[in-house]
Order: structure tokens, then sequence, then C-alpha cells
């Protein structure tokens, strides 16, 4: 029945903007996947951005990626996330100085302005972030 609920709310907040003519904002709850045709713009139309750079034969990646999915519903509306396969778009991957994977950036206002590299506890990342945002 919560879920009913939440549906419910979230429908009637949309009713409302509309009737009254505000822009509705897309909430973002699950890690966006990211290439070379929509990386640039999500750090332009986002405030907040965490990028998972991975791949997929990494299993530090696979250990964290429940944990980004779970950030990504906790911080929906307040930072987007998104994962990008470093093996298929290197020059991105290149752009930041990806060494290492897992490696998680923090963008504000589509600039890098914090890194951690490893597959961290859900409870440091969760830390990092609150200190980035």
């Amino acid at each position: 029945m919560d879920e009913i609920e939440k549906i419910r709310q979230k429908k009637m907040k949309e009713l409302m903007a509309k009737m009254s003519g505000e822009k509705t904002v897309k909430v973002i709850d699950s890690p966006i996947k990211l290439n070379s045709a929509n990386f640039d713009e999500t750090l332009r139309n986002n405030e907040n951005v965490v990028v998972d750079f991975w791949a997929e034969w990494c299993m530090p990646c696979k250990m964290i990626a429940p944990s980004i999915e779970e950030l990504a519903k906790e911080y929906a509306g307040k930072v987007v996330f998104g994962k990008l396969n470093t093996d298929e778009n290197p020059a991105i991957a290149s752009r930041y100085g990806i060494s290492a994977i897992p490696t998680l950036i923090f963008f504000k206002g589509g600039k890098p302005v914090d890194q951690i590299v490893g597959a961290l506890p859900k409870s440091e990342i969760k830390r990092w972030i609150q200190r980035n945002i």
C-alpha cells in the first residue's frame, strides 16, 4: 500500500504543478547509463552528478553497484548518478585521467570537484557525497 500512496502523491504533485503552470522537474532515482552521446549534456543539465567509472570485468565495480543503486534512490532530486563503462568510452575516461576502477567523480556545476578510487563501503561513499553537496 505504501508504494501506491507514493505514486498517488507523485501524480498529485505533477497535476498541481501542471495546473499552476510550473515546470515539472523529473526526479532521477536510478543511475543513468552514460556514453559519449549524453555525458556532457548530463553534466550540463544537473547541478550535482556522481559518475561511476566502471567496466564489466571489474569485480570491485560489481561490488559497489548495489550501493550506487541505493544511493541514487536516497539522493533522488539532489544528486544524479551516472555509470560510464570505461571500455566502451575510453576517450571520456582518458579526459578525466581514469587509471583505476571503480572511480567515482563528483561533478558540481559540470566541473569535477572530488573523486574516490576503489570499492568503498556504502557508508563511506555516502559520507563523501554529503561532503560534496
